[in-house]
């Protein structure tokens, strides 16, 4: 099996259905550009059916990148099928992606259908699609609560009607990693080769993301996923941290995908620009914390050899540079590098332990200590600059 990993990225469908997350079509085409210059191989561009805005962004979407193989969600309803035709015809490379749940808690309280009926109505949808592209994929919505025997019998059904690619999302983020890759385990095996399996994960346990990288050791080979985790609920599983970890860990995560690491920041940030809020400051690759240092002992590490409290560096996922925030917890040492960046000179050890002094307790007072607050310090002090402070010089 090849240990090629594909990325479908939902950011504008999954993504997007998530509070305070919802785009324009211009908002829409900003985030997809960013999603084929880093190198996602699906972009999944909306739900057609759901409102006329989102088929028109579907279609702005396979307008304006023929070269991206473009996905459009559908039930596994004749209407909603019809729909995401409409909306990716004349693309060179569409995806209809049609799901229908399978769990007995769906079954009963939201469908009141059986588990036939509902495997006939798998079948038919995956059918209709293929009359219209030759790529489908079909999703068992709340596959992780399904029966495991029911549920390999509709993946194979799906599969055998013509379906590519047989996604089992755990819609509600119930799994666990070890539970994760037996299920996904026993459903490669029951498909035997008849169509690539796909992982869908969501964060509602925090574990989203490693449940989706032990499902490629059973042998699912695409993850679906989204910029900054967003998505329903507490979120999907989060491109850029499936990226980095295949990145830094192939020892242990000996698989790749196509993903350019390194625009993996700028995406992000152009993903905040679009929608109401950013990832929070401690989100692991693109928060604002991932690659500051506050520490004074971290930050003496750091400052003599990065790797000591980083497995990364920021330019490998796009980020400018690291940061050392001067705060109460901040040593001698970083305190210094800033001095001498800003300008001041190498100080003694009487004229830094003097500055020292000052700097803690002014920090005590503050969240955090910006240059100005350093300058000022330093100036009622009686220090003068003795040269061009490093950030005028950049």
């Amino acid at each position: 099996m090849t240990d090629q990993v594909h990325i479908f990225d939902t950011t504008l469908r999954d993504g997007e259905q998530s509070p305070g997350c919802s785009m324009t079509t211009p908002e829409k085409l900003r985030v997809a550009r960013a999603l084929v210059e880093m190198g996602a191989d699906i972009i999944e561009a909306g739900f057609p059916i759901a409102s006329e805005g989102d088929f028109q962004a579907v279609r702005a979407v396979c307008r304006e990148f023929p070269s991206a193989r473009v996905a459009a969600l559908a039930r596994a309803v004749p209407i909603d099928i019809d729909r995401a035709a409409a909306s990716l015809d004349g693309h060179p490379a569409p995806r209809i992606h049609c799901f229908i749940a399978t769990s007995e808690i769906h079954l009963r309280y939201k469908f009141n259908k059986g588990q036939d009926q509902i495997l006939d109505e798998a079948v038919a949808a995956v059918e209709q699609a293929r009359r219209f592209v030759d790529d489908v994929e079909f999703s068992a919505e709340d596959a992780t609560r399904t029966d495991m025997d029911y549920l390999c019998r509709v993946c194979v059904a799906a599969a055998d009607a013509g379906a590519s690619v047989v996604n089992i999302p755990d819609t509600v983020g119930f799994m666990t990693p070890d539970d994760y890759a037996e299920r996904i385990g026993q459903v490669v095996g029951a498909l035997d080769g008849r169509a690539e399996v796909s992982v869908h994960t969501h964060d509602d346990l925090g574990l989203a993301v490693a449940n989706a990288i032990a499902s490629l050791s059973a042998g699912a080979r695409q993850i679906e996923c989204a910029l900054n985790g967003i998505g329903e609920r507490a979120g999907n599983c989060s491109l850029e941290e499936v990226v980095a970890i295949m990145m830094v860990r192939p020892d242990r995560v000996p698989f790749h995908c196509g993903i350019d690491a390194e625009k993996l920041y700028g995406a992000s940030r152009i993903l905040t620009e679009c929608i109401t809020f950013g990832p929070q400051p401690n989100k692991a690759i693109v928060g604002r914390n991932a690659f500051a240092h506050e520490a004074g002992i971290h930050q003496d590490g750091y400052l003599k050899h990065h790797t000591t409290y980083e497995i990364m560096t920021p330019q490998s996922v796009g980020v400018p540079s690291s940061q050392l925030v001067l705060g109460k917890h901040s040593g001698r040492h970083a305190l210094h590098q800033r001095v001498e960046d800003l300008g001041y000179g190498s100080l003694d050890r009487r004229e830094i332990r003097t500055v020292y002094r000052a700097f803690t307790a002014l920090a005590d007072t503050r969240k955090g200590l910006t240059d100005q607050d350093i300058v000022r310090l330093l100036e009622d002090l009686g220090f003068r600059t003795v040269g061009t402070p490093v950030a005028a010089q950049a």
